[in-house]
């Protein structure tokens, strides 16, 4: 190691000139970050690939001027030196520096940084004399020879830059390493790069503009600008100084105050922020720009502002301040602008006014929050938006385009048809079933089409990656995909022609037994778009939903009986073949799980009227049945044709000692938990029924669903074909297709699909596939997109449980009382389910006084001085009276919910036992377990009646355990047709969702 010194000549607090020695140590070993190396630099991180046809580095003003272009993924093999690096950051900021520190390290992006100023054979001292530009240029090919060497010459190395002088000094200095303009290497290395392209013509023209207007105003950027040789001199001398603009939003137009950055005056020895006072004396600068201030004469400092009159402008309102005068000046030059990125959105035509000549209204939103919106007017609308997006309004819906009529088009032959929540507006999904001529069946699963509009590595799959999933909260959603998509052109509504990529099955007529399976691009028109409440009318019988049909409104009599017969006998032909196959799927061990899901529901003026418990219809796992099926059968296509870079979604089995809970709870009720496979613990949760409370069979599935592990996505290359299998549902494959609009995985799953299907026509596949590697990589960032989006879900669920009992009063509110159950016994109290509402919280049965709860004869409790004892499944209480009560496990007792507010934290719900009684049951309850009991008696019906024929066709079959079961406690089939019902957390989030599927 080597060490040298850089001199600085800095000026400091007082204006005195200040000579800086800093020590700069040089390394021979710093890494390359190149595949190619044959060296010995460490190979640890990011490497740059191998596979690609040069090296490419751009120069520091590149790098300034197009960091956007170099974002673009197609660009790869990108080496950014550290003298380019630093000097954006002194030139552009902090803010830019870290965006490319980011870029460097996503490794979606095939770029690295180089330390070449710390290496020791591509560190240069600056001569004497020359400027800092034509050091860094030369710096930067200095190391570029070196890199184009130490990969001993596998790799030509591309340095491209904008300053023509050094084009003809290094053009051909060195072979293998080639200096040429920007421009230039986009038009010969990348002429197809559109986007690039446009970007690059806005970019030159925006500067020409900035040129000429500097031109007319003599080299200012504003008129009352002086120019910037005149500021940094200035500063130098000390009639200047410099520092950074903060500007208070609240107070823009009174005051705004700069921070110095090191430069002073050496007269007054400011040593305070200099206060901007008003508007006028702010000249135009913005919060954030680095500026140039003139202090005014000492008499015309003035105090902090306080207000202006009400109803006065600045220049009239008398001054009202308070304090002593404080250092007052005047901003006379920007020396930095603090240039921040923004989102643009357009309005409709009809909306856009036009404002002078060919201008355009545009709604500029920042990125930074904390930034109000703003409407500008512009003459360069279409320069500025992003046409990725296809048009639709009322006026001018979006229509199917002649290229796409090759699709198979389903419109005129099949009967297809959504089920989703009410309110739903990105449905995804839709299904269809058929009898086929010769008298089989056909069943259709429908998926939105969004990689048709959202191509790889575009700007709106860049924003959908970052963002991975849709957040659904618990009064509001914020979208992967833009609304235009999400809501209108992918959503699969009724009466609207749309693209669908549709998974059709050919079923025996008797047995629903898969005889063949195709893949297609479709079009489709959906007829009707239902309710999983008015489909669940439909199976039942109840002609009361037919009114909630809006599609068959507007029909005669004759037709709408024709057509509803149709619909009643799709919906239950759908569920006649979902039954079946649940039934295989319960066979090989697939587990069920319970939980509540709460729905918040919000009156007109979006206030809290009520939490709903979701009540389970059968309709939901009709719908959730088809999903999984096609989920099952999409990951066993894109693994078969793509073994080392499919995504796919894993469950391992869980842990034994996870299960120690949920066996002594069981066994606290006299029920036996066989956990050594998944085949075990579902026949042992179906046999844990109590027929008198139906709640403990609930709550055992949810104890069992806590000690599950949770599922993730994995490319198919980095783990071997054993760890594949789904524990939850018994699949030996399985992964997620079914809702690109909310999910990023599933558009990935698309793309891996549709080229499957092209590679097995011959066709041609583009790549734009995924490597193993980046696969990997982006699989681990929607796992935590996911759970964060679960974090969120269930923080907004506990707010608005604690927003609805917060304004009431629990000593006469009855809302505020309800019936729970116990399901956990602690030291000092018990842990409570409240079905009612989905709450699990502690009820204490000990004070912070040391005081003991007691019951009187009524059931009604006081607190009293005693004891607690606790046993496994009990807790004892008594008083220094001698009287005793006990609670056990699943006893129902009344409780009141009341909020708990914390300075630090946020507020949470608390229970107070109130009585050791149950509370009275509400009508919703009973519905929900005669639900469960009817519910149970079918599956089991149907299991029965499948396993019957199931031995009738296989009179010699010997049941097998192999090694898998050994190893991974997982059981197998022969048809692994599998399904999980689409439940969601307990009580408060959606745990089991992530688990089951």
């Amino acid at each position: 190691m080597l060490r040298t010194e850089r001199v600085l000549q800095l000026r400091g607090q007082q204006g005195r000139s200040v000579r800086v020695v800093r020590e700069h140590y040089l390394r021979p070993d710093v890494p390359c970050r190149s595949a190619l190396c044959r060296a010995a630099c460490p190979r640890d991180g990011k490497l740059l690939s191998d596979d690609v046809t040069h090296y490419v580095i751009p120069d520091c003003k590149v790098v300034q001027d197009y960091l956007e272009i170099l974002e673009f993924p197609e660009l790869k093999g990108i080496i950014f030196m550290h003298t380019a690096c630093q000097a954006l950051q002194h030139q552009k900021g902090r803010r830019h520096y870290n965006k490319l520190r980011n870029l460097a390290k996503d490794a979606r992006h095939d770029c690295v940084v180089f330390a070449n100023e710390f290496h020791q054979h591509c560190y240069l001292p600056r001569e004497k004399g020359e400027s800092m530009e034509k050091w860094q240029t030369r710096s930067i090919y200095n190391a570029a020879v070196w890199y184009y060497n130490h990969c001993s010459g596998q790799m030509p190395i591309v340095m491209v830059t904008e300053d023509e002088d050094a084009i003809r000094q290094y053009g051909n200095e060195t072979e293998g390493v080639f200096v040429i303009s920007f421009k230039n290497y986009l038009d010969n290395f990348w002429p197809d790069l559109k986007a690039a392209h446009e970007l690059f013509e806005s970019i030159l023209q925006a500067r020409h503009e900035r040129e000429i207007e500097s031109q007319e105003n003599n080299g200012k950027e504003y008129p009352e600008h002086l120019p910037l040789e005149v500021l940094e001199a200035g500063i130098k001398s000390g009639r200047y100084i410099q520092g950074a603009l903060s500007v208070n939003k609240h107070r823009a137009q009174l005051e705004a105050f700069v921070r110095l950055q090191g430069f002073s005056s050496k007269e007054t020895e400011i040593q305070s922020d200099i206060l901007i006072y008003g508007a006028k004396a702010r000249n135009r600068a913005i919060h954030g720009d680095v500026v140039a201030v003139e202090l005014l004469p000492l008499h015309e400092w003035k105090g902090r502002t306080v207000a202006l009159c009400e109803n006065e402008t600045e220049d009239k309102a008398p001054l009202d301040t308070t304090g002593d005068p404080m250092p007052t000046g005047k901003v006379v030059g920007i020396i930095q602008k603090n240039w921040r990125d923004y989102v643009v959105t357009f309005p409709s035509r009809e909306e856009s006014q036009p404002q002078g000549r060919n201008a355009q209204k545009v709604l500029v939103t920042p990125w930074d929050y904390r930034i109000p919106k703003i409407r500008i007017s512009t003459q360069q609308a279409e320069a500025l938006q992003m046409s990725e997006m296809p048009v639709s309004s009322s006026k001018n819906p979006w229509k199917v385009s002649p290229e796409e009529e090759k699709r198979l088009d389903l419109r005129a032959t099949h009967l297809i048809f959504s089920i989703d929540p009410k309110g739903c507006e990105d449905v995804d999904d839709a299904l269809s079933v058929r009898t086929l001529p010769n008298g089989n069946l056909e069943l259709g699963v429908h998926i939105a089409d969004v990689t048709h509009f959202v191509a790889a590595n575009s700007y709106t799959d860049v924003e959908a990656r970052a963002r991975a999933t849709t957040y659904y909260l618990a009064d509001r959603r914020y979208d992967m995909l833009p609304s235009v998509l999400s809501a209108d052109i992918c959503s699969l509504l009724s009466g609207v022609d749309r693209y669908a990529v549709s998974v059709l099955w050919e079923l025996e007529k008797e047995s629903y037994e898969m005889l063949s399976i195709c893949y297609n691009k479709t079009i489709i028109r959906s007829a009707y778009k239902l309710t999983y409440e008015t489909a669940q009318g439909l199976l039942d019988g109840d002609t009361s939903v037919v009114g909630d049909i809006l599609e068959l409104k507007d029909l005669d009599d004759r037709t709408r009986q024709k057509k509803l017969a149709e619909l009643v006998w799709a919906v239950s032909k759908l569920t006649d073949i979902a039954r079946h196959v649940r039934a295989k799927r319960d066979s090989c061990g697939a587990l069920e799980l319970e939980g509540v899901e709460i729905r918040v529901q919000l009156d007109d003026k979006h206030n809290i009227h009520d939490l709903i418990p979701k009540q389970p219809l059968e309709v939901h796992e009709t719908v959730a049945e088809c999903m999984i099926l096609a989920n099952h059968w999409v990951a066993k296509k894109i693994s078969e044709h793509f073994p080392h870079q499919a995504l796919l979604r894993q469950h391992p089995p869980p842990r034994q000692e996870f299960f120690t809970e949920l066996r002594e709870c069981a066994s606290a009720k006299g029920f036996a938990m066989d956990t050594r496979s998944n085949k075990a613990l579902a026949e042992s949760l179906d046999k844990a029924n109590d027929p008198l409370d139906p709640i403990v069979n609930q709550l055992l599935r949810s104890m069992a669903t806590h000690a599950m592990s949770n599922a993730m996505y994995f490319s198919t290359g980095s783990c071997s074909e054993e760890e594949f299998h789904h524990y939850g549902l018994a699949l030996e494959k399985y992964t997620h297709f079914t809702s690109p609009i909310r999910r990023y995985a599933d558009i990935v799953v698309h793309r891996l699909l549709m080229a499957a299907t092209l590679k097995e026509k011959k066709g041609y596949v583009k790549d734009n596939l995924l490597s193993n590697k980046d696969l990997e990589e982006l699989c681990k960032h929607i796992n935590n997109r996911n759970r964060a989006a679960q974090r969120a879900q269930k923080q907004s669920t506990e707010l608005f449980q604690c927003m609805y009992f917060k304004d009431k009063t629990p000593e006469t509110d009855k809302r505020c009382v309800a019936d729970g159950v116990i399901y956990s016994i602690r030291t000092n109290g018990v842990l409570v389910f409240v079905p009612r509402y989905g709450i699990k919280a502690a009820a204490y049965m000990k004070n912070k006084e040391g005081l003991v709860i007691s019951f009187q004869g009524d059931g009604s409790c006081e607190w009293k001085p005693g004891s607690l004892q606790r046993f496994q499944n009990k807790i004892t209480s008594t008083t220094t009276t001698g009287e005793s009560v006990t609670l056990s496990l699943f006893d129902h007792i009344t409780v009141k919910m009341l909020v708990q507010t914390s300075r630090c934290h946020a507020d949470t719900i608390k229970l107070e036992i109130i009585k050791n009684a149950p509370h009275q049951s509400a009508d919703m309850e009973v519905s929900q377990r005669s639900f469960q009991r009817v519910k149970c008696e079918l599956v089991k019906a149907v299991s029965q009646s499948a396993e019957a024929a199931q031995r009738a066709q296989e009179k010699t079959r010997v049941e097998v355990i192999d090694e898998d079961f050994e190893k991974y406690c997982q059981t197998k089939g022969a048809s692994l047709y599998q399904l999980l019902e689409e439940i969601r957390d307990l009580a408060l989030l959606d745990v089991s969702a992530d688990i089951r599927t």
